[in-house]
């Protein structure tokens, strides 16, 4: 049976090439979209959307296995649902897969010349090892755990090989040359069009939706104030909807690190221990946490900050007291209600669940 499908397959492959719309409506569902449908003004919907069909396809890994969508899923927020995920051939990655939200901020557009970008100074990866995001997205799939592809040459001979693709090329760029430099253009602008800002909390800071509970605003109360976590995650920033990171921390996950962080990019002995510190929106959705995904739940990242930070000599001087000890912030269950009631106002329903960002790929 499992022979008998190959040969279908392979037949209607064969038969197709002379009709390649035909093979790619077979196997991607692509309808015609109104201008500007992935939020960029001056650029077709073409070139994202071919960036989607390579997000999702699992012939961008060695063994046809895994796609980048397999590690940074829709329904959890563009992240893993568990701690390490699987590659290629199922050996588990390095580190457990952050959310790819919101990865267009601090970046702009020039419009008139296309997809020109302004150079941004974000750093990717919890080590900060990158920070060309056209480069990035390539990493997985050289990686020789995740994806397994040896390298860019490789990369574009087999998509060449796949008759869908051409006829993507053509409309994405005015030519159905593939390149490395063609795919990673694409794959990039895609995360950049997976765009948040449609929480609760963004609705209430701009007025256009239900204002946050009691519960809610005690909860982002203590986040904001009493226990400063808006010093580092900023969700209390003037545009609303930014909910950014603050750079790199060393918050005392540990007293000795065999994972060093961004020291294994700096060599400094400062930085050891220190990871980006990342966005919170859809925090809710993204467990497990840490760069290990170490925690569970949002209730063990909280009485980890409550009890548990590890004296490290890196510890970031916000999590020590006046006197330089550790903090101990014994936050009590009522609050740590009220700090999670608070961050579930953080989460977008509508980008976990727009089409516009789910896999194009047909299912049997």
């Amino acid at each position: 049976m499992k022979a008998l499908y190959v040969i279908v397959v392979a037949c209607i492959l064969l038969s197709c090439k002379k009709d390649e719309p035909s093979l790619q409506a077979t196997f991607l569902d692509l309808p015609e979209h109104p201008a500007n449908y992935f939020g960029f003004v001056g650029i077709n919907n073409n070139l994202p959307e071919l960036g989607k069909v390579l997000f999702y396809d699992k012939s961008l890994s060695v063994n046809n296995s895994v796609s980048c969508g397999s590690c940074h899923k829709q329904v959890y927020g563009f992240a893993d649902n568990t701690a390490l995920s699987h590659g290629f051939d199922n050996q588990l990655t390095a580190r457990n897969s952050m959310p790819i939200q919101n990865l267009n901020f601090g970046l702009a557009v020039d419009v008139n010349n296309g997809i020109t970008l302004v150079p941004s100074s974000q750093k990717l990866f919890w080590d900060g090892r990158e920070h060309d995001l056209n480069i990035m997205v390539l990493r997985p799939i050289l990686n020789h755990i995740e994806m397994g592809i040896s390298d860019t040459e490789e990369l574009a001979k087999k998509l060449k090989s796949i008759p869908y693709y051409k006829p993507l090329f053509k409309k994405a760029f005015d030519s159905d040359e593939i390149t490395a430099q063609k795919i990673s253009e694409a794959l990039a602008w895609f995360l950049r069009s997976i765009t948040s800002r449609n929480t609760k909390l963004d609705k209430s800071f701009f007025g256009s939706g239900a204002q946050l509970s009691a519960l809610e605003l005690n909860g982002k109360r203590l986040f904001v104030e009493k226990y400063n976590c808006n010093s580092c995650h900023r969700v209390e920033d003037p545009n609303g909807y930014a909910f950014i990171g603050g750079g790199f921390s060393n918050i005392g996950l540990n007293e000795i690190y065999t994972d060093e962080g961004l020291a294994k990019v700096t060599h400094n002995s400062n930085d050891v221990g220190k990871f980006k510190i990342p966005s919170l929106r859809n925090v809710a959705l993204t467990a497990p946490y840490m760069h290990d995904g170490r925690f569970e739940t949002l209730d063990e990242v909280i009485d980890h900050y409550s009890n548990s930070i590890a004296s490290h000599p890196n510890l970031d001087l916000r999590l020590r007291n006046a006197n330089g000890q550790v903090r101990r912030m014994d936050i009590s269950e009522s609050e740590k209600n009220a700090i999670i009631a608070f961050l579930n106002t953080l989460t977008d329903f509508q980008v976990v669940t727009d089409p516009k960002f789910a896999s194009p790929f047909k299912t049997k």
